[in-house]
């Protein structure tokens, strides 16, 4: 018989199906890659010059998780490193559709509603990551948590970054405060600011210790000494 047999009509829907998944994948993947564009709102309220995107920022905290991360380890029993690069990976995903909200150590600034912060990123993941596999929401979502091993890596990492940024903005000279919103630094000069809002946040004893030696760097360059 020349006719289509319902066998071939089911294999048609499954193929159909299927294309239509990996459609919805790929829309979730480009919706992500605004990443790549959505600058770091706390360098430009401080007049960096081309301030990094916060994909860039999300490759750094994973770069540090790689070279890094088995001296914070030493702190963390039982992490384990691999999953831990796929937290760090997808940590700040959902900003694709949210956009960056800086962390502000200066008590002149507008306070960050949190739960509503975590609201909006969390039904943007819903979006994000719906189409793509449970592995990407629930990295995600033990990110958010902070109670893994794994997540407070992570987190020690995205400190370390935003500072080891500081180090190579002021190393550069790259930031002209006139540039960004002079009023929105009231009381911090330089980039001071950024490890004001990192020291207190860090829980292992590795990741102040490296915080130090960060900080140090950044002084000189700062200083000029």
């Amino acid at each position: 018989m020349d006719g289509e047999s319902d066998d071939d009509a089911g294999d048609d829907d499954r193929d159909a199906d299927a294309d239509d998944g990996r459609d919805a994948a790929l829309d979730a993947v480009l919706a992500a890659y605004e990443l790549k564009d959505e600058r770091r709102t706390g360098w430009q309220l401080r007049g960096v010059d081309d301030p990094e995107s916060v994909a860039a920022h999300s490759w750094g905290v994973a770069y540090l998780v790689v070279t890094l991360g088995d001296r914070l380890a030493a702190d963390l029993p039982g992490v384990d490193l691999d999953r831990a690069l796929r937290l760090a990976v997808v940590h700040d995903v959902a900003e694709a559709e949210t956009g960056d909200v800086a962390t502000r150590a200066d008590s002149t600034a507008d306070a960050v509603d949190r739960e509503a912060k975590v609201a909006a990123e969390r039904e943007a993941m819903a979006d994000l990551a719906g189409p793509l596999p449970e592995r990407v929401r629930d990295a995600w979502e033990a990110y958010e948590a902070r109670e893994s091993p794994e997540a407070i890596l992570v987190k020690e990492c995205d400190l370390l970054d935003t500072c080891l940024q500081a180090v190579v903005y002021e190393r550069g000279d790259r930031y002209d405060p006139e540039r960004g919103e002079p009023d929105a630094f009231r009381e911090y000069d330089d980039l001071d600011e950024f490890f004001a809002t990192s020291e207190p946040r860090l829980r292992t004893e590795a990741g102040r210790e490296l915080f130090a030696a960060v900080r140090d760097r950044y002084r000189v360059e700062r200083d000029g000494a």
